[in-house]
């Protein structure tokens, strides 16, 4: 039988084993710095130009001094890598290098500031991640020490993905690790950020941590990384990005990727960059974008987007499709709007105001999904990885920038697989498709009357009788339509972009809108034109009668009277024809002397309305009970059954109808009476309580009035008079009656005896 060991004997043999793993490690951290150092890269050569080497070619032994060549190679293991990432690379099915990784990799590891420049889907996550977990673990990293390298993301769904992939690729590193994003509590994460080595972190969080967290210590900070470093770069976080490098070492190594790169030499100098690699594999590409993504540029009217992109989803129900809308307003509009028309497709929707735990949920579902249509705004655009698998991406609203189309783009097409884009661009907006395909953007041109029109489903009206049903959806379209409108009016390109080519009364109703919101910003712009002279927006390209003006950015009063969009105003007939005869305007010329009478009647809402000067006095306007017509002002009283006949003439008609009226009011006096006495009984009956009740308190509280009372007087009693009698009081009493009757000569005999008989007694 086998006698079990003693505890010290495993102790001994555990310290044994721990020893030597260290005695290992420090080995091959020496053997890794040696190769690297050996075998680094000349400073501003490109590693792609270099042959690789033959795949069966192995890492070097610990006891030798040559080492092969590892730039150039297209395997991670034949890089300078440690064992415990050769093994996560391993079992998380990475094997072969991208273009950008093998680019940059070899300088990355070398301490090498690096500036990667690659398109979307190629990679770039692994290829500052790697350099991160080999940088702490050649410096012997652990909690002890603290923070060692900071992983900024502009968005939180990048970052969550930049910290699964760490914990895939680091699995077998004793490196700890934190996803540190909004939305979370941040005082759990103070209590445990300064004992983590790698921060994953969007840009707010961390500054609040370095504000607010006790003994944040960033000074042995190593690697800096910046993913999507334009964005990053941007004005958008320009403060606080300042804040945050301005409280970190000068002497770290930084690294910045992103599909678009900077060269500006000022962000450069922000970020203390120190002779950085500029590595762009794909900028002598022939294209800019993926190539295994077909594109495609669809010239839609802006009342027609919306039946395109149901009929899309319609077509492509076995698809997993992303659409992109210019703001959160449209996006929400159309996701809840579509929900409701049920196109038998799962729909998601993902915005930068859902909250942390909804939209990572709603990221989630959508990888998980083999088919869905997700709607969002830019937020969605960078960086995200939707499982490889993005067949369609459907950019409803053109991009602002060209920039802004490659990121949306390249959700599909990611790591050479195939996937297709559809960009919709209003008649104003050709000129996009020009600067795009001058960029190297393979876009083909097409345009609407080219679309089968048998597949096309108009959704228009089914979205107005949405509205109806939903009045809160009404607010939403509302909303829809002033942000989008916004957005475009703030765009500084107005070579493209500009807001006075819109037809803004047809888009208004296709999105299921009756009438079209009130659009302050426009009428201002619209306002300021006319003064400098440039009405051509709100004068008609000719003076025909069949012409319509229309004023969509903003109601307007005429007199006693609203105009609203998509009314006819240059055409004064029916009823419109007696309003202006009404008002005294004439109605011969209406078109030319539109302008003047819109300009001079034009109210805001927070104006108060002001009397027409131009109406003629005594004139009576009575409008029908809607409100709505004005009639003459004794077409009331006129009987409406028969016109020709006048009730106020006809006395037997007034007896009868008056004879009616009586008995309609006893009717009503009798049901009246019956409630009045009602009230009344009820009101008695509530009197009668309130006195027994006021009663009974009064029986009580008299009680109490008479004890309070004795206690009273006997407190003062015991104050003031002490323990005398009623005795000793009428004794007093006396004397002093007595001693009032006494002259003044007896006084003083009294007082000469009284002083006597004392002091016969002393």
């Amino acid at each position: 039988m086998r006698k079990p060991r003693s505890k010290s004997k495993l102790k001994s043999k555990s310290r044994l084993v721990r020893r030597q793993f260290r005695v290992s490690e420090e080995k091959e951290i020496e053997l890794l710095n040696s190769w690297i150092d050996d075998q680094k890269p000349e400073s501003g050569s490109n590693p792609l130009s270099l042959p690789s080497l033959p795949s069966s070619s192995t890492p070097p032994l610990a006891n030798t001094t040559a080492f092969p060549r590892y730039s150039g190679v297209t395997k991670f293991s034949q890089l300078p890598l440690s064992r415990k990432t050769k093994d996560g690379l391993l079992q998380s099915g990475y094997v072969e290098m991208t273009e950008i990784q093998r680019a940059s990799l070899p300088h990355a590891l070398a301490g090498r500031d690096i500036l990667g420049a690659a398109k979307t889907g190629s990679g770039k996550t692994l290829a500052f991640v790697i350099p991160v977990l080999e940088k702490l673990f050649r410096e012997r990293y652990s909690a002890e020490w603290g923070v060692g390298a900071i992983i900024l993301c502009p968005i939180r769904e990048l970052a969550e993905q930049i910290f699964e992939e760490i914990k895939s690729v680091g699995r077998h590193h004793s490196i700890s690790a934190a996803l540190i994003i909004g939305g979370k509590e941040v005082d759990l994460e103070k209590d445990r950020v300064n004992n983590m080595n790698i921060l994953v972190c969007t840009p707010g969080r961390l500054l609040q941590h370095m504000d607010e967290t006790v003994n944040f210590d960033c000074s042995q900070l190593q690697v800096l990384v910046l993913d999507e470093a334009d964005r990053m770069l941007d004005m958008d976080f320009k403060k606080t990005l300042n804040d945050i490098v301005s409280q970190l070492p000068k002497k770290r190594q930084t690294l910045l990727f992103s599909a678009t790169q900077t060269k500006s030499i000022q962000d450069l100098a922000r970020l203390s960059l120190k002779d950085p690699e500029y590595i762009s594999v794909h900028e002598e590409s022939v294209t800019a974008t993926p190539t295994g993504l077909r594109q495609t540029a669809l010239t839609v009217p802006l009342e027609q987007k919306l039946d395109m992109l149901w009929s899309f989803i319609k077509s492509h129900l076995n698809s997993r499709t992303l659409v992109f809308l210019s703001t959160r307003k449209q996006t929400v509009f159309v996701f809840e709007a579509f929900k409701k028309l049920r196109p038998g497709i799962p729909l998601r929707c993902l915005h930068g105001k859902m909250k942390l735990i909804k939209r990572l949920g709603v990221y989630k579902q959508f990888c998980a999904e083999q088919r869905s249509v997700l709607f969002c705004t830019d937020v969605g655009s960078r960086g995200l990885d939707f499982n490889k698998a993005v067949q369609w991406v459907v950019q409803v609203d053109c991009p602002d920038d060209i920039k802004t189309y490659i990121h949306r783009v390249g959700r599909t097409a990611r790591y050479n697989s195939r996937g297709e884009s559809l960009l919709f661009l209003l008649p104003s907006e050709e000129k996009m498709l020009g600067k795009l395909q001058s960029q190297k953007i393979p876009l083909r041109e097409k345009k609407i009357s080219q679309v089968n029109k048998l597949r096309l489903q108009p959704v228009s009206g089914l979205l107005a009788a949405l509205l109806v049903k939903y009045p809160d959806l009404q607010y939403k379209a509302q909303r829809a339509l002033l942000t989008y409108l916004r957005s475009i009016h703030k765009n500084k390109d107005k070579e493209i972009f500009d807001v006075t080519k819109l037809s803004i009364g047809d888009f208004s109703a296709s999105l299921g809108l009756a009438i079209t919101p009130k659009i302050r910003f426009l009428n201002q712009k619209v306002k300021a034109n006319e003064m400098s002279g440039k009405s051509s927006a709100l004068e008609p390209e000719s003076s025909s009668e069949d012409d319509e003006l229309e004023i969509p950015e903003e109601d307007h009063d005429i007199g006693n009277f609203k105009v609203e969009e998509g009314h006819n105003i240059g055409n004064f007939k029916g009823e419109e024809m007696e309003k202006s005869s009404l008002l005294g305007h004439d109605t011969t010329d209406g078109k030319e002397g539109l302008a003047d009478i819109v300009m001079r009647t034009r109210v805001l809402k927070k104006k108060k309305l002001k009397i027409n000067v131009h109406q003629p006095t005594g004139t009576r306007v009575v409008f029908d009970d809607e409100g709505i017509n004005p009639l003459p002002p004794l077409a009331r009283l006129a009987d409406t059954k028969n016109g020709s006949d006048n009730f106020l003439l006809d006395k037997g008609r007034k007896k009868d109808y008056y004879r009616k009226v009586m008995e309609e009011m006893k009717h009503v006096d009798k049901e009246d009476k019956l409630i009045y006495r009602e009230r009344r009984r009820e009101k008695r009956t509530k009197e009668k309580m309130k006195r027994k009740k006021g009663k009974m308190e009064e029986d009580y509280g008299d009680q109490d009035d008479l004890a309070e009372e004795e206690e009273y007087w006997n407190k003062k009693a015991k104050i003031y008079f002490g323990s005398d009698s009623d005795e000793e009081k009428e004794e007093n009493k006396g004397k002093e009656v007595k001693a009032a009757s006494m002259s003044l000569a007896e006084q003083e005999a009294l007082a000469l005896k009284l002083l006597g008989s004392m002091q016969q007694k002393n």
